[in-house]
């Protein structure tokens, strides 16, 4: 049976009953006020129309989230959901756009919200262990480049093209990646510092842009790529590439073209599939759950994100 076989998405009224179990658990909560009591449906209003007891005003579940306001329908966006979620390297918009039997420009902006809704945002610092308090694991940390930087007509050198830095905890098999205008260790320093925490070790190459910022965690190893060492023992950044070799493929085989304003949703995308993977024991259905959980409080209009 094929994973869209569901009622919901197809059906409309079973798709705000899903997104229903999805945000509301323990029951329907005003998101003008926050009130759980006294919430009414509407009878006779449009489909999961509800009435709040205590503020009097009325919503649904999709108010105060990227799908508020959208013309489309509530089924569609748990296809393109589970679409995005379930295709490791991503899911054009041209083929939601197919899929979906929406417009291209549709399909486009529903991407990025759903990216968007991707986003972890998390300031926790990497490089802890559970159960283990003050002790430090693993980070490894590289940078990639990909496309073009905005205004140059041709990519020759590394320094044309557009920056990424990806920090990859082993212990918890979880990555983060951020876009950099470059990669001095003045400008990789502090991101470094205030992602990871100072009791991990960090595992990087022989890059000088790590030589110092190194120094201030409790371990620092480097495998020398330009004498041919990759792996010594349990020093590698072989698993961060591995991530960087998924992104890659997926940004140049789907994906083809990305500005650089909009390089962070895709990062975004990618970074939400890895740290939410069926060796992490997630599989599909629960990977577009989590991505439908993080929906509220991130409204995306389509003028800012065609410039954000």
């Amino acid at each position: 049976m094929s994973a869209l076989s569901a009622p919901f998405f197809h059906d409309e009224a079973a798709a705000f009953g899903k997104l229903e179990s999805v945000l509301w658990a323990d029951g329907p909560v005003c998101p003008h006020c926050g009130g759980m009591g006294r919430i009414t449906a509407v009878k006779g209003g449009r489909m999961g129309l509800r009435r709040c007891g205590d503020c009097k005003k009325q919503f649904t579940v999709t108010v105060g989230t990227v799908f508020e306001s959208s013309h489309v329908k509530l089924h569609l966006w748990l296809q393109a959901a589970h679409l995005m979620c379930s295709s490791k390297k991503g899911f054009s918009a041209h083929q939601l756009h197919r899929t979906l039997g929406v417009t291209y420009k549709t399909a486009w902006f529903m991407a990025h919200r759903l990216r968007e809704a991707m986003r972890d945002g998390s300031l926790a610092p990497m490089g802890g262990i559970d159960g283990m308090p003050g002790a430090g694991g693993i980070v490894e940390a590289d940078e990639t480049f990909i496309g073009r930087e905005p205004g140059v007509p041709k990519a020759r050198a590394y320094h044309h093209k557009m920056k990424v830095l990806s920090l990859l905890d082993r212990d918890a098999g979880k990555v983060r990646s951020v876009v950099v205008d470059d990669i001095k260790p003045e400008t990789l320093r502090p991101i470094i510092e205030a992602n990871i925490l100072k009791e991990a070790s960090l595992f990087t190459d022989e890059s000088s842009i790590y030589t110092k910022v190194g120094t201030t965690f409790a371990d620092h190893q480097m495998t020398t790529h330009s004498a041919k060492e990759y792996v010594r023992g349990i020093v590698h950044t072989n698993t961060v590439e591995g991530y960087f070799s998924v992104f890659k493929r997926g940004m140049k085989g789907v994906y083809q073209h990305c500005g650089k304003q909009h390089l962070h949703r895709y990062l975004a995308e990618f970074d939400f599939r890895y740290n939410n993977r069926v060796k992490l024991g997630v599989n599909d259905v629960e990977r577009a759950d989590r991505a439908l959980q993080g929906i509220v409080g991130k409204r995306l209009t389509y003028v800012a994100s065609r410039s954000a």
